[in-house]
């Protein structure tokens, strides 16, 4: 079988045409349109100033020429200013929408139903990756509208007056686009290895970042160093290939375009002199002719000029769609329900597996069986990765089962009833995170506006909140800057407290904490059960394992 990689670019891009021009095509046929108008109106402006330049020359008089030629070329000048900021806007909106349509996708499913690839990868992407389509989408499709008529006006109306100077851009003319297309291959190429580059070192920066307290107390502050300076000159080295493609490519398209200016300037330049007496259509030029060449020469390569710029914006715009298609292929993991606030579940409670099997992607974990009621404890427990936290997501509906199945409250627990499920429930996930709310809004909710005074005691949280300087209106930091991880962790049981329902998931409650207030935390979630909730752990912490009821052993 042969293989034919230049066909699968080819699908890609179409791929990334439809994705992201199609559905701003229509804009884009307008702005087209009014910058081609703007521009064919340039040869208005400089047909008035050849006009007034040879009437002045003449000596005709000065206000006989000068004031209408200077007066259309001003009419007509704001004119196209007035079309090509028209055309500007609608490009732009059309650019802002896109970018706005691509980012709120990626975050809504990344948010709800993640990747194997980090949040540094996918912040990248937001951040730093899809800006890159403005360009594409302002600049790049002008442009080729624009090239697909103007050289051709202009050269009419060159050849209209002189078949040598028109013979002059026919010859200069088309090596732009063929040198363009040319180098277009390597720029995309190097420009896919550029955005892999960047997300390769925003994921790097997050994973030292989180491991720094183990980088400093290993000592290996140098080796990471060392590796953060590779990858940051790998990048400069993408960058600077990328760079450099487009150097060579500018210096291609200016060379030409100067070569045929120049051509057509020497040509009416000893014309006039009287040096040359063929090249027109059978009249020597004039003054007034010569001048007009000389105005529309250079805008018969702007365009090949603007899109050769535009080129480059094009071939990072096709690698960003790439890197896009490549996290819509990625196999997720999609949490059971809409993620809707609904009544609470009917029934009375109860948890029950049974032969469940959680499908991950390139795993599966199978789950031990369950039976837990009303005000029961449990702690699953086993060896780091064994899937300890992948129980405590599966029984609360947040990862699906290849088989087996899970009963809630004497239903199963699927599409049709996970909602409802995790309105009975409250959960403390095993990374405290904030929301940026003030912390009386965060404690609740569900929005109930209780007082979080009982939930706070309950925690053993009151007097965290009486030393900070605002209270319950302050905002803490997303990761909780301002109390330590202990104190964070007691806030989020305050936080479980106030959610209600029937039962408590806690992942890793104790970890990373010293023995006092891995303690204090035991001792919040033990009298969160004396209310007479059910309560679930996954621990390494013996001291808290021991405290349940019971104990399950997920085996690795």
């Amino acid at each position: 079988m042969t293989l034919h990689p230049g066909n699968d670019v080819v699908r890609q891009n179409a791929r990334a045409k439809e994705r992201i021009i199609a559905p701003v095509a229509a804009e884009l046929r307008w702005a087209g349109l009014l910058s081609v108008l703007s521009g064919a109106l340039w040869p208005l402006q400089a047909a008035s100033l050849a006009w007034g330049v040879a009437e002045w020359v003449a000596e005709a008089p000065p206000l006989a020429s000068a004031l209408p030629a200077a007066g259309l070329f001003a009419i007509v000048g704001l004119l196209r200013a007035t079309l090509d900021h028209r055309a500007g806007q609608m490009l732009f909106d059309a650019a802002d929408r896109t970018i706005a349509r691509e980012r709120k996708v990626l975050i809504r499913r990344e948010a709800r139903e993640r990747s194997a690839m980090g949040s540094a990868g996918i912040a990248a992407v937001v951040v730093d990756k899809l800006p890159l389509l403005q360009p594409w989408v302002t600049r790049y499709h002008v442009a080729m509208t624009r090239v697909r008529v103007l050289p051709l006006l202009l050269f009419a109306l060159t050849f209209s007056l002189s078949w040598i100077a028109g013979l002059v851009l026919l010859v200069a003319g088309p090596l732009i686009p063929v040198f363009m297309a040319l180098v277009g291959m390597a720029a995309e190429a190097a420009s896919r290895r550029q955005m892999d580059e960047i997300g390769t070192l925003n994921e790097m920066t997050m994973e030292r970042l989180s491991a720094m307290l183990d980088i400093r107390l290993l000592g290996a502050e140098e080796r990471v160093t060392s590796d953060f300076a590779n990858r940051a000159d790998e990048l400069r080295r993408k960058t600077m290939s990328v760079l450099r493609i487009a150097f060579l490519s500018s210096t291609v398209l200016e060379l030409f375009s100067a070569l045929g200016v120049a051509l057509v300037a020497v040509f009416v330049g000893f014309t006039l002199l009287g040096e040359i007496n063929f090249g027109s259509w059978g009249t020597p030029l004039t003054l007034g002719e010569g001048l007009f060449l000389l105005l529309i020469a250079p805008e018969f390569f702007q365009p090949l000029r603007d899109l050769g710029a535009a080129w480059h914006d094009r071939a990072a715009g096709y690698a960003v769609v790439d890197e896009l298609d490549r996290l819509d292929a990625v196999e997720r993991l999609s949490p059971l329900g809409n993620a809707t606030r609904c009544a609470p579940l009917r029934g009375a409670f109860s948890i029950k597996t049974q032969s469940a099997v959680v499908a991950l992607p390139g795993s599966t974990i199978r789950l031990p069986d369950v039976q837990l009621g009303p005000g029961e404890s449990l702690a699953v427990t086993g060896p780091s990765g064994a899937g300890k936290s992948t129980m405590i997501a599966a029984l609360l509906g947040l990862v699906p089962l290849e088989v087996g199945e899970i009963e809630v409250c004497g239903q199963v627990l699927d599409d049709a009833t996970a909602d409802a499920w995790r309105q009975r429930v409250a959960y403390v996930p095993q990374r405290p995170h904030f929301s940026d709310l003030t912390l009386r809004d965060w404690l609740d909710p569900r929005g109930t506006g209780d007082a979080p005074t009982d939930a706070l005691r309950v925690a053993d949280a009151d007097r965290i909140v009486a030393r900070l300087p605002n209270g319950l209106t302050t905002r803490l930091g997303e990761t909780g800057g301002g109390v330590s991880g202990g104190e964070a962790r007691r806030l989020m049981i305050a936080r479980a407290v106030m959610m209600g329902g029937d039962v408590v998931f806690a992942d890793e409650p104790t970890a990373d904490l010293d023995q006092e207030t891995a303690d204090r935390v035991t001792n919040a979630l033990i009298d969160f059960k004396r209310q007479g909730r059910a309560l679930v752990v996954a621990t390494h912490d013996g001291a808290l394992a021991a405290a349940m009821e019971a104990r399950i052993e997920v085996a690795a």
